[in-house]
């Protein structure tokens, strides 16, 4: 027994290997705790999204993930036997919960779990954030009642008419954000524009080194913030006046986001949608096609042309071209703010719920 009440709807959520895999399920459980629905997760053993799970206060099984290749590897072989090993898993753990339904945000481990709910004739919602679909949702589509997308060119072109554009879920703490919080936070003065700068969660060499070869000049102007990532924190610039730098921050970042008049960073869907929930204009600096599949520069060719975001190409960058990128950002802010003001891509939870509620299975 799981120790649900009777009559209570039971959903299951998965995603994993990345925070964007992760963050859009964890905006979604108040709204599914105030609907009444029994929570559960399914992710990878030992996958980085287990922590923010449990930290959630949801309960989290772990199953065996295997890594989808688009490329011949020998570790295709070994990681062939962990997927069916992780639906096998799943399936063991279905028919344990019982769900009425699935959310699967993707990432490798939920393919698995897609699987085994298709077996069990279990209902399966998925979302993709990004404008083109990655492997692991490609596969979980044809199994799926709907598929929530960020974008609607992403909505038109999901086979069957299953797409429907929602957005994406945003935290709600992050409109919580305190500007006032956020300026002492970081050691700023209120009469001088913030920037914020963040190159990811593991943060990017380049912009980590493009901005601090320009920082004596961008602080004549501007307060930064720098989120530069993990073991990114450079000791010669602790004690700069209007430089503020950090490995990541989380309680604090609804008031950081509040303090900050723009933002440079990567262009991965979940964080611009959260931008521009926020209504924060951007400059959007995707990872270049050499190291990844080219959806962060999609992403970011999008909001360009929505007049979201200002673009500047990683194989463009330098200091100088930075620098630029920047002052014409804050010549363009409030262009690009009236631009966010009016789109329908807000806060996602609602349409996001709208559509579990369509597919959870009736009694």
């Amino acid at each position: 027994m799981d120790g649900t009440k009777k009559g209570t709807k039971t959903i299951v959520l998965t995603g994993g290997g990345t925070a964007g895999h992760v963050t859009p399920n964890l905006a979604l459980l108040p709204a599914l705790k105030e609907k009444g629905y029994h929570i559960c997760y399914i992710g990878s053993k030992g996958g980085m999204e287990e922590g923010l799970v449990k930290k959630a206060g949801v309960p989290y099984y772990g199953i065996s993930s295997g890594k989808l290749r688009r490329y011949l590897s020998k570790e295709n072989l070994t990681d062939a036997f962990r997927v069916v090993k992780g639906i096998w898993e799943a399936d063991r753990l279905l028919k344990k919960l019982k769900p009425d339904l699935i959310f699967s945000k993707g990432g490798f481990v939920a393919v698995p779990v897609v699987l085994a709910a298709k077996k069990r004739g279990i209902p399966v919602v998925a979302h993709e954030s990004d404008l083109t679909p990655g492997l692991a949702n490609r596969i979980a589509m044809p199994f799926a009642k709907a598929v929530c997308t960020t974008f609607m060119e992403t909505a038109a072109q999901i086979p069957g008419g299953k797409g429907v554009c929602t957005g994406t879920p945003i935290r709600k703490e992050l409109f919580a954000g305190d500007r006032a919080k956020g300026l002492e936070l970081l050691g700023f003065t209120p009469d001088r524009p913030v920037l914020l700068v963040m190159g990811g969660s593991m943060g990017s060499v380049k912009i980590n080194t493009c901005l601090r070869e320009i920082l004596p000049e961008l602080l004549k102007t501007y307060q930064v913030a720098h989120l530069c990532g993990k073991g990114n924190v450079d000791a010669s610039w602790a004690k700069v006046s209007g430089y503020y730098q950090a490995e990541y921050l989380s309680g604090e970042l609804p008031h950081v986001f509040a303090a900050a008049d723009a933002v440079a960073a990567r262009s991965g869907s979940n964080s611009i949608s959260e931008f521009l929930a926020l209504r924060i204009p951007m400059l959007l600096i995707p990872l270049s096609a050499k190291a990844s599949r080219g959806d962060q520069i999609l992403n970011a060719e999008s909001f360009q042309k929505q007049g979201y975001a200002l673009v500047l190409k990683e194989e463009e960058m330098t200091g100088e071209t930075l620098r630029k990128a920047i002052d014409q950002l804050f010549a363009q802010k409030e262009t690009l703010r009236a631009a966010m003001g009016k789109s329908p891509q807000k806060d996602g939870v609602a349409a996001v719920m709208a559509v579990l509620e369509k597919n959870v299975r009736k009694s």
